[in-house]
């Protein structure tokens, strides 16, 4: 680690919003889309799940990088965030099992960040004012080219990111001996996820986002899952075509977050950007087929359209969020497939929704 000096900050906002602060990570200049997350612990998680590929990330925890950086804590290859906004930003850490500080990590990974600025404030500018893109820099704080360089920055609605985070070639996660087989369709697939099927003797086999149903198929699995990731559904008209396909087989499928979406989207269900996404791992869902509620782990700035699986004939809705009354879990009727918005593998986060990877398990011994 080179020493560290916390140079000035500038974080500019797509409104013209300004927030001075202090660099932390890399000194560079990153861009993105702004969110924030309300979650209590597991930044390391968070930074390195590939669904916040392309965005800056402001995290509500007053502390960043107080319990360092552990190896085994990873989502993903790399860190997939675009850039970090924290309080404190905590180089020390006091972790026996931790393998580095953040900075260290931050500077391997080429991640550029600011620190010592009032994110209350700033969260609740995002809260009101929507999702939108954001510029960090701690090379220069120059208003004028900083502006030039977030104009140029394209709005995540319509951004087809799946295929960047994607594998690059198949691989495979489990016991090859395993009692049950599934194709993973990898839209930006978390490690946890994975880990939640082996767990439960599935062996898995992943394959890149634009793998066609023929050549999973090779593989014979006993059923299909298509993954969380970045960017906006409605433009992958390839995974769409491919969950279309293994509907068509009357395969069993379970979808999480952009999977669901893409279930969705299968089914003549449109999807919609939100207004601030759900990013935290403590929001009440209503499981209506159980009746009963369970805390879970969510990240996503897209949703489905409740007005479509109203009149949808096909589709029906299994669960709810309890803040806001958004579509969190859908069924296919007559199909073995169904799908939620939020993450139950929940790496970070409650275990409440864990029984959907045995929900999943049970229709592959049916099939």
């Amino acid at each position: 680690m080179t020493n560290y000096i916390k140079l000035p900050a500038i974080l500019l906002l797509e409104d013209g919003t300004v927030y001075h602060g202090k660099a932390a990570g890399k000194i560079g200049t990153t861009t993105g889309e702004i969110c924030f997350n309300t979650g209590m612990t597991g930044y390391q998680e968070i930074f390195t799940d590939p669904s916040y590929y392309g965005q800056i990330m402001v995290t509500t925890n007053a502390h960043i990088g107080n319990y360092g950086i552990a190896d085994e804590e990873i989502e993903s290859g790399k860190i997939q965030i675009a850039g970090l906004v924290c309080k404190n930003y905590n180089i020390t850490y006091s972790r026996k099992m931790a393998d580095e500080s953040i900075q260290r990590y931050f500077e391997e990974e080429n991640l550029v960040g600011i620190s010592d600025i009032d994110t209350r404030s700033l969260v609740r500018h995002i809260r009101d004012k929507g999702a939108m893109n954001a510029i960090i820099s701690s090379e220069t704080t120059d208003l004028d080219e900083l502006k030039q360089k977030l104009s140029k920055v394209p709005s995540m609605d319509g951004l087809e990111l799946s295929s960047r985070v994607s594998t690059e070639s198949p691989y495979y996660y489990g016991k090859e001996d395993a009692q049950y087989r599934v194709a993973v369709l990898d839209l930006g697939v978390k490690k946890n996820i994975l880990r939640n099927f082996d767990d439960r003797d599935v062996y898995a086999k992943v394959f890149p986002a634009k793998t066609s149903f023929a050549t999973m198929e090779e593989f014979a699995p006993d059923g299909y899952f298509i993954s969380n990731g970045p960017g906006d559904p409605a433009a992958m008209d390839y995974a769409i075509d491919t969950v279309k396909e293994i509907l068509k087989a009357d395969k069993p499928l379970f979808g999480i977050c952009l999977g669901h979406q893409l279930l969705a989207l299968a089914n003549d269900i449109r999807t919609q950007k939100m207004f601030n996404g759900h990013r935290g791992i403590n929001h009440p869902v209503k499981n209506i087929l159980a009746d009963r509620c369970e805390i879970t782990s969510q990240n996503h700035g897209f949703g489905v359209v409740r007005e479509d699986i109203e009149k949808s004939a096909t589709v029906e809705v299994t669960h709810i969020n309890l803040n806001d009354q958004s579509i969190e879990g859908i069924r296919v009727k007559g199909k073995k497939a169904f799908s939620v918005q939020y993450h139950p593998e929940s790496s970070p986060g409650p275990h409440d929704s864990r029984y959907l990877f045995d929900d999943f398990k049970e229709l592959l011994s049916k099939n």
